[in-house]
């Protein structure tokens, strides 16, 4: 039976909001809907248009015989800040404070509405790019990594710092951490990163980005380039290690006893919207 427009609409929009980045041929629509391809073709101008104007993201329309259509998710200035004060105002609290300078952040990392902004949020930077994997080590950055792969609908990497034998064959570098100064080492299975992939490093809180940079070291191995690194916060550090990176917060720690915490927007939209923070 053909399908109403408006069904057509609603199973449209979900179909291309699961499946973000990648290319639907107006052939599978109007065989799965039993419609002419002239009448898809105006359903994704509606869709096309409604995402834009709710900053759902964007749907590029690819003509000719191998084209078709695909969403790629993005967030809007606007609806970013917002965010970003939320979750300002969940961690300027003095009982996350933890010995060294971290944060607990374990539960904000644990909530599905967060991870999912984030993951939007982060993805937003990299539009244009292409983007064949997510690397993160195993820590409390793995369901950022998640979320943001999923964004990018590209596979997600976790280097530890233990082999496991069902990891098979590994790849390991020695780094050096950037506040203990102690030679760590970090692994990775050969069959978890194809060589020359262009790989994104996200992670949960970063000082002075010891961990961060034995990844890119690791994506060396693999004859990898980094795109790009993201951090949920950063903290404050004497002695960085990276020049460049995206950070949606920046927290300050131990600053007096009547201060313990200070909390404010990271580098988000100089880094992402281009404008000065």
């Amino acid at each position: 039976m053909k399908t109403r427009r408006s069904d057509r609409l609603v199973d449209m929009a979900r179909y291309m909001l699961e499946r973000p980045r990648q290319l639907v041929s107006l052939s599978f629509f109007a065989k799965r809907y039993e419609s002419a391809k002239s009448s898809i073709s105006e359903d994704l101008s509606i869709l096309k248009r409604t995402f834009q104007e709710r900053g759902t993201g964007l749907l590029e329309t690819i003509p000719g015989a191998a084209g078709g259509a695909r969403f790629v998710p993005y967030m809007l200035q606007d609806e970013a800040e917002t965010f970003i004060e939320d979750i300002r105002q969940l961690v300027d609290d003095e009982t996350r404070v933890l010995p060294g300078g971290y944060v607990y952040l374990s539960d904000l990392l644990g909530r599905p509405d967060i991870l999912r902004q984030a993951g939007r949020l982060i993805a937003t930077q990299y539009l244009k790019d292409n983007i064949d994997a997510v690397m993160t080590a195993a820590t409390k950055g793995i369901p950022l990594a998640q979320s943001v792969a999923e964004q990018l609908n590209v596979p997600f990497v976790i280097v530890r710092d233990d082999a496991k034998v069902t990891e098979g064959p590994t790849v390991s570098v020695n780094y050096l951490t950037g506040s203990s100064k102690r030679v760590e080492k970090m692994e990775l299975s050969r069959r978890s990163l194809k060589t020359g992939s262009r790989v994104l490093i996200v992670d949960d809180f970063m000082k002075a980005g010891g961990t961060i940079q034995g990844m890119q070291t690791l994506v060396g191995e693999f004859d990898g380039t980094v795109v790009g690194t993201a951090v949920f916060a950063e903290g404050r550090s004497m002695n960085r290690l990276l020049e460049r990176f995206t950070s949606l917060l920046h927290v300050d720690t131990n600053l007096s006893a009547n201060t313990p915490i200070s909390v404010t927007a990271g580098n988000f939209l100089k880094e992402i919207y281009k404008q000065e923070a």
